[in-house]
């Protein structure tokens, strides 16, 4: 299947899986590997990262619209960082930020996209 004949929305949703999957691996060599803090129960900073993969799985609309208030969080996170700590731990926070944001795009247009789609059917 090419992306001509794709649903609507399944670049969206990949690209949003992506992203939640990048997050969780980046927090978790962040904080276990790579810049470790001392602390390394700070890793569970990614457990609600968990919590939306099903829904963006099964293209749960809802989840795509409650991501794209959750990830503000993390975008916060990596703001702080970046500007706080310095070496490998601001990279780390930048590389956050960007996730973030990529992440909100695609779901807001996941969204705003099945919305697009749902008008059009309704007439």
């Amino acid at each position: 299947m090419d992306a001509s004949t794709a649903p609507p929305g399944t670049r969206t949703r990949a690209a949003a899986i992506a992203s939640v999957v990048a997050l969780i691996a980046l927090g978790l060599a962040w904080e276990l590997w790579l810049a470790p803090t001392g602390n390394r129960t700070l890793a569970i900073k990614v457990v609600p990262l968990l919590l939306p993969l099903p829904g963006l799985i099964h293209n749960r609309l809802y989840t795509f619209r409650w991501m794209t208030l959750m990830v503000w969080l993390y975008f916060i996170e990596g703001v702080v960082r970046a500007a706080g700590d310095g070496g490998t731990s601001a990279v780390l926070a930048a590389i956050e930020v960007v996730l973030c944001l990529v992440l909100f795009v695609v779901c807001a247009a996941h969204v705003r996209g099945a919305l697009r789609e749902r008008t059009k059917a309704a007439a």
